[in-house]
């Protein structure tokens, strides 16, 4: 089998989707605009760079020749393009077929909302595709408002043998509360801190770990400051994908407040890691954690429930326990990578007849 991603080549979701392909025996390949390019991980897997020579959408025109240059050569199986809104409708204006597009979520959620260009752009994109593959329910639901294609749902798995339990030393003084996301807005990174500062006002031997770095750290330093918690709150900024499961293991109970997130990615590897969980509401976090056995839901933009939701974990190790437990038994049911990618290659099979 001979598939192309269409698909920015420095993701790290990019890079394990053909990573394991390959080690299928899949001859896999990826085309990226040069802008997405990762020099590092065309070393694992051949890259094609796609130029942009004219600014903003037009340099999708120029980028469709090249395309097509790259699949007369290769003559992939499958064309599969990653993001509907930009390699998707690269590899639309391609014709070439089969032909599939994974959305991702901003591509659904924001990008046609913007105006009618846009979502006209977005609706021709899957009208080309054999087939849509979503992550989560939750946002092929949304992707039916611009397609009446049939919609596969693929969830994207952890690593189990990556993330999880490492039975790490944690200090019985302190409890420790976190999180690991880009810090934006849609993550509600704001409610956090407010129910955090909430909850600091009676209980002293807590903390709040922050893992991630983005456009927003000054803004949420600056409130940090404002709640008076900043002797509570370590932002760490940044780290490698491989110490992700360190900062997991060190946390007592990871909590994710989203007002926008498509499938949740981040609760799951949390629970792997055997980390209660506490999310909002919000898109595909209700699909990923079940409420009440492997962790709590609560309503988004609420700090006032979510402190709630914080101390009552916060105060009975039991509960901890059996989300724990639950939420990693959980996550190898459900959420195993190896699992889960090799649902997609049985998609391929299925409907390509490769």
């Amino acid at each position: 089998m001979k598939v192309l991603l269409l698909a920015p080549s420095r993701s790290i979701h990019t890079h394990k989707w053909a990573m394991f392909y390959k080690s299928k025996g899949i001859d896999v390949r990826v085309a990226s605009f040069e802008n997405h390019f990762s020099e590092e991980n065309s070393k694992d897997v051949m890259t094609y760079k796609l130029s942009k020579k004219l600014p903003g959408k037009l340099s999708y025109l120029t980028s469709v020749g090249e395309l097509k240059t790259i699949l007369k050569g290769f003559k992939p199986d499958i064309l599969h393009a990653h993001y509907a809104s930009s390699y998707g409708l690269v590899g639309a204006l391609t014709r070439f077929t089969p032909y599939v597009i994974s959305v991702w979520g901003s591509d659904i959620f924001e990008f046609p909302r913007k105006n009618v260009i846009n979502k006209l752009l977005l609706k021709f994109s899957l009208s080309k595709a054999n087939f849509v593959c979503s992550t989560s329910v939750f946002m092929a639901n949304e992707t039916k408002n611009y397609t009446i294609k049939q919609i596969e749902i693929t969830p994207f798995g952890v690593n189990t043998n990556i993330f999880k339990v490492l039975s790490l030393p944690k200090s019985n003084d302190v409890t420790v509360f976190g999180v690991v996301k880009s810090l934006s807005d849609r993550y509600g990174f704001s409610d956090l801190f407010k129910a955090f500062s909430i909850l600091s006002i009676e209980y002293e031997n807590i903390e709040l770990v922050v893992v991630g770095d983005g456009e927003c750290r000054e803004k949420y330093e600056n409130q940090i400051q404002n709640l008076g918690i900043q002797d509570k709150v370590r932002m760490i900024g940044r780290v490698q994908n491989e110490d992700v499961p360190k900062y997991l293991n060190e946390m007592d109970i990871f909590v994710l407040p989203s007002i926008e997130d498509s499938f949740g990615v981040a609760a799951v590897e949390a629970m792997a890691c055997g980390t209660p969980v506490i999310v909002s509401d919000a898109g595909g976090l209700q699909e990923v954690v079940i409420e009440g056995e492997t962790g709590y839901i609560v309503p988004m933009k609420n700090p006032e429930k979510l402190a709630l939701a914080m101390e009552k974990l916060l105060l009975d190790k039991d509960l901890q326990l059996k989300f724990s437990t639950n939420g990693v038994q959980h996550v190898i049911e459900n959420y195993d990578w190896k699992e889960n990618a090799n649902r997609m290659l049985g998609f391929y099979k299925k409907h390509f007849n490769i």
